[in-house]
């Protein structure tokens, strides 16, 4: 009996030891003169230093903070193991929408989630250091910055994604301090435009990127969101696109981030060193 529980034990702590691990590191930023706290979790076989891992970014929503994400879906530690990848949660500010504000020059969101976060997690870990290995991808506010960075760095992400994405701003005028971020309806009617999802899909990078968009149709953004993939549909854009019964709430988003996960791996696992 007793040797029965050495063994059980043994294998406790392998198990254990081969757990993803997760680090919470301060990155700075140079466009914005502040430091940001962000949550990377890295895969059991990052022990190894030989390999080198795919990063998906993962981006919070409106009100959310950089642990938000692991703090409702612990299980992204299983994920990161499963597929084998490591994911990083940045901090985007409480209302940013993940844009660099023509109406604040404080606000510089855009550079810091699409350059200056990157340039730390390269720099720090061992990742793949191409577009074939990294993407992008959030729900709400994040959702809309998923989207709206895959396209306009498409150079440098491969891939992006959407879970109930805010993708149309026009669609919450007056809400979720938008009017802060690009300035009012009247005096910036251009922003209005080029700053929301729903049309900067068509300026069509130059280089092919994997999307997913994934909402339910009790979502407050549903009707942007099947707009969008008609929109797409209608300008040739290859994506998924994924709805199903579910409204804009956490357990529609934990549900959704695992195929959004599996979805990216099977997209890096066509990379070739």
């Amino acid at each position: 009996m007793k040797k029965i529980w050495i063994a059980l034990l043994f294998s406790l702590f392998i198990s254990n030891s081969k757990a993803a691990t997760v680090d919470t590191v301060s990155i700075y930023s140079n466009a914005m003169h502040k430091e940001f706290k962000c949550v990377v979790i890295k895969p059991a076989y990052v022990q190894d230093e030989s390999i080198a891992f795919p990063v998906v970014y993962l981006l919070h929503g409106y009100g959310g903070w950089y642990s938000n994400w692991l703090i409702r879906t612990p299980e992204l530690k299983d994920y990161a193991d499963q597929y084998r990848l490591m994911i990083v949660c940045p901090d985007g500010g409480a209302s940013s929408w993940y844009l660099d504000s023509p109406v604040d020059s404080t606000m510089k969101y855009e550079t810091y989630i699409s350059q200056e976060v990157p340039a730390y997690i390269d720099a720090h870990y061992n990742t793949i250091k191409n577009r074939k290995g990294r993407a992008i991808t959030g729900l709400s506010m994040g959702g809309h910055g998923g989207l709206f960075l895959g396209f306009r760095h498409a150079d440098f992400f491969g891939a992006c994604g959407s879970m109930s994405g805010g993708v149309d701003l026009n669609s919450s005028r007056n809400k979720f301090d938008i009017i802060k971020r690009i300035g009012d309806t009247i005096s910036h009617a251009d922003n209005w435009k080029n700053y929301s999802v729903i049309n900067v899909v068509e300026q069509r990078p130059k280089d092919s990127i994997a999307i997913i968009i994934d909402c339910g149709v009790n979502d407050i953004f549903y009707s942007s969101n099947h707009f969008l993939h008609e929109k797409m549909v209608q300008l040739k854009i290859p994506h998924e696109y994924i709805e199903r019964p579910g409204k804009h709430e956490w357990a529609y988003w934990r549900n959704a981030v695992q195929y959004q996960l599996l979805f990216f791996r099977n997209y890096f696992s066509t990379y070739k060193n």
